[in-house]
């Protein structure tokens, strides 16, 4: 039987988030970065420069995301924390025109990332990683989650690459409701958790 636990992403664990990261996709080149800076800077750095920067984000703490392991292995990340410190997001007109929440609101966290390694991929690790991402964010004082996933039924075919926003079924499942539609295959979805 697998064995299917989830941790935060701390220092201690650097080494498990770049093999979490490195199993196919983006997530090796990208470092889960994309959201942390504006396009400018982006385009400034190497994907070094990202893996510092992200091993910066976790020696600084809090965790900025968590790890799945299957059977001890880190097969992946979700990237959870206050919407605030991805300053990408309200860059995005898509994304920004449409939110329900304001911008400058730190109790508005959005679940932004999903990396599965391939070998690990149909075994239902993004909804045990949202799952835990809710967890982790109530526990930690957040008022609502906002995400951005996307609907592969909407009609358009989306690079696998793409899929790192999370598909809208996994968030519907774990309770989100649907607060925009974008565009036809990007939705903005939000999960109140104030009691």
């Amino acid at each position: 039987m697998t064995t299917i636990t989830i941790e935060p992403a701390t220092a201690d664990r650097f080494d498990d988030a770049q093999h979490a990261l490195s199993g196919g996709g983006d997530g090796y080149g990208c470092q889960c970065q994309w959201w942390m800076m504006p396009n400018s800077e982006w385009q400034k750095t190497s994907r070094e420069d990202r893996e510092g920067r992200l091993r910066d984000e976790i020696d600084a703490g809090p965790p900025p995301a968590l790890i799945a392991y299957v059977d001890g292995e880190a097969a992946g990340w979700v990237r959870v924390g206050p919407r605030t410190r991805q300053v990408r997001i309200s860059r995005t007109r898509t994304l920004a025109a449409h939110s329900e929440e304001p911008w400058d609101d730190d109790s508005v966290w959005t679940v932004s990332c999903f990396v599965v390694r391939k070998d690990h991929r149909k075994q239902g690790l993004n909804a045990r990683l949202l799952d835990a991402a809710i967890d982790y964010a109530r526990r930690s004082g957040a008022r609502v989650i906002e995400a951005y996933p996307l609907d592969p039924g909407a009609g358009k075919k989306i690079p696998v690459n793409d899929l790192y926003h999370g598909v809208l079924s996994t968030f519907e499942d774990a309770g989100f409701r649907e607060v925009a539609r974008p565009q036809p295959h990007l939705a903005i979805v939000s999960l109140e958790l104030a009691e």
